[in-house]
Formats: C-alpha cells, sequence, structure tokens
C-alpha cells in the first residue's frame, strides 16, 4: 500500500470543513509511519475535461474557486489509480474531496470528481472496461452518480444501513455480485460513531477495507485504490483511515 500525497493539502483553501487546518496532518501523522508516501503531481486540463464540461472548469478559475489545489487532488487520485492498475494498492490522501462535483456542478466542499477523473483516465487509456466505485462516505456521491448514470462500463454504489452491521453486509452483498477490472474507493469516514453520521467504529473501516481486497483479489486482479472524501473529526479520522489501510492492505 502506498499513499499519495502533498504538502499543498496542507494548505487552508476555504473556511469548510474538509479545508480545516490539522485535517490532513492528522491522518498523515497515523499512516505515514507504515506506508511509504509519494508525491501526487496536478491533473491536466485533458484528465479534467474528461468528465467535467468546460463551463464547469471556467467557473471554478474565474471563481477563484482553489482550481490549483484542485487539480493537485485529481492528479492525486490519477496517481493512486496508476498504482493499482500497476499493481499496488494505493490511497490518495488528497483534499478538496470530489464526490459531489457533477459534470457542470460542484456543492458539498467539492470542486472537480477526483475518483470519477481518475476512473474516466483509465478507460481512455485502455487500461481497464469496467470499474466498480464504492461510496462509503455518509452523503450520497450525487456527482459520481451523475457522471456515470448511463454507462454500464462503471457501477457506483452508496450502502446503506441502519446499524453497522447491516451497512456491511449491504457492501459484502453489492460485492458478491459485482464484476470490475479495477475497484474504487470514496473513502468518506463522517460515518463514524464519533463523526456525524454517528455509526461504524474504527474496526468497521478494517472490515470494509478487507471486503475490497477480497474482492479486488477475486475478481480484479488485486487492483484496488481509495481516495479521501469526508470525514472531520481530527481526533478519530487517523485512526479510521489507518483501519481502512490495513483491512485494504
Amino acid at each position: 500500500m502506498k499513499i499519495v500525497y502533498h504538502p499543498e493539502y496542507e494548505q487552508v483553501y476555504s473556511s469548510d470543513p474538509a479545508a480545516a487546518a490539522g485535517r490532513m496532518e492528522s491522518i498523515l501523522k497515523m499512516v505515514s509511519p507504515h506506508y511509504e508516501v509519494v508525491a501526487a503531481e496536478p491533473a491536466a486540463h485533458d484528465d479534467v475535461s474528461l468528465v467535467h464540461s468546460d463551463e464547469h472548469i471556467g467557473y471554478i478559475q474565474r471563481h477563484g474557486l482553489t482550481y490549483e489545489i484542485a487539480l493537485l487532488a485529481a492528479g492525486g487520485a490519477i496517481k493512486a489509480a496508476e498504482l493499482a492498475i500497476g499493481g499496488e494498492p494505493a490511497f490518495g490522501l488528497i483534499r478538496p474531496p470530489g464526490h459531489h462535483a457533477s459534470q457542470n456542478h460542484c456543492w458539498g466542499f467539492c470542486f472537480l470528481n477526483n475518483v470519477a477523473i481518475s476512473i474516466a483516465r483509465l478507460k481512455k487509456e485502455g487500461k481497464i472496461g469496467t470499474a466498480v466505485i464504492l461510496d462509503i462516505d455518509l452523503h450520497f456521491g450525487d456527482g459520481t452518480a451523475s457522471i456515470f448514470q448511463g454507462v454500464p462500463e462503471v457501477a457506483y454504489f452508496h450502502p446503506q444501513g441502519r446499524d453497522s452491521q447491516e451497512f456491511i453486509d449491504t457492501i459484502s452483498h453489492f460485492l458478491a455480485r459485482a464484476e470490475a477490472d479495477v475497484v474504487a474507493v470514496s473513502a468518506g469516514f463522517d460515518r463514524h460513531e464519533h463523526d456525524w453520521g454517528g455509526m461504524l467504529k474504527t474496526e468497521d473501516y478494517q472490515t470494509i477495507g478487507e471486503l475490497v481486497k477480497g474482492f479486488a483479489q477475486r475478481v480484479c486482479r488485486g487492483r484496488r485504490y481509495g481516495v479521501l472524501e469526508g470525514g472531520y473529526n481530527h481526533d478519530v479520522l487517523g485512526m479510521n483511515v489507518k483501519a481502512l489501510l490495513e483491512g485494504m492492505s
């Protein structure tokens, strides 16, 4: 497992919770002693335009909505995807998050859809034909779902459950039926019992990671990666990310 990171992700680029000071550092402190950290590079305009319209890209640029840091986040997701295809599971420790960014719109602390860009680039380069995106964030990734609506080669899944066991069972049942050349995790941690969602325990993230690893090894030659989405309690965020990575490793 490799961690894709860049010190610029520590930049406080807005007042929203995803950009809060210390958020990235709290995760890096927990995971960097255990995994190799590799540098992210910015995505190119051509990468972003695979899923976003010129109007949307121009809107971000014109309004000063942190376009440069958003490009770096998208590039981090691309790097994680490339590592996964090369046989090395990876996690994009990136921000801003992305799953609320659609072709022409963004909200919810997101600007560019990092995971969608990374999948679209793999498809364009002919490295995959099909993909599964498992979104474990508390919130539905409407941007990702919209981008891949009508694209049968890419399955987007946002599990639900009344409690942690039902949530995990829902993931297990979905993965038991799925087929893909790669699995990507939109890894939000705001469903934790001490975060906004108040449901999952830290060890549940390890279980989810293990399910992802098992699916990848069984179905897509081990090719798996994740990218950071939500998660806002800095006291537990690093532990939760580490638990997921331990399961996926």
